[in-house]
């Protein structure tokens, strides 16, 4: 059996054992990884969102929005619960959305007084086109490893971020 490749978390944690024995640096071998996973996976999400004329967080209102099924619709409170931003951080992300034809506000149909944020067909097609983008960039991701690996791996990351989930 060959070795196995050695990468950059080898190296780093390899120095802090040698500089620091006392510690226990293992932790490192794995969260030291995730984080730079995230950095890979952040490019290629604003890669594939720039494809479409995108920034991220459009991409998050739009999705919430796309994945409600139709009619597309939502409150712009249930919005705020969805990606976890401020009152005045939607009312500007909206207000930007609707300016760019993405987004469009209507008449809550159970609340007179309220209003819905609805993806217009543009929008619609945006997200559909960005997604289909982002899901070919996380494959090329995750290409290392098969489907048996993938779905150890999503249950591993699952137990780790559940408690984190569920803390509020």
């Amino acid at each position: 059996m060959s070795p196995r490749p050695l990468d950059e978390v080898d190296v780093l944690v390899e120095a802090w054992r040698r500089e620091r024995p006392d510690l226990d640096v293992g932790p490192l071998e794995v969260l030291s990884r995730v984080s730079r996973l995230a950095r890979h996976l952040d490019l290629a999400r604003r890669e594939a969102f720039e494809t479409h004329g995108l920034e991220p967080w459009e991409f998050d209102v739009l999705a919430a929005l796309r994945r409600e099924g139709s009619p597309y619709a939502l409150s712009p409170g249930r919005l705020l619960q969805v990606t976890l931003v401020t009152s005045g951080t939607m009312t500007n992300r909206i207000d930007r959305l609707e300016a760019k034809g993405l987004v469009g506000r209507v008449p809550d149909p159970h609340d007179g007084r309220g209003v819905q944020v609805v993806l217009t067909d543009a929008g619609r097609a945006r997200v559909d086109d960005a997604l289909t983008d982002l899901l070919a960039h996380e494959r090329a991701i995750l290409s290392a490893l098969e489907g048996d690996d993938r779905q150890q791996l999503a249950d591993l990351l699952r137990r780790l971020t559940t408690p984190f989930d569920n803390a509020d």
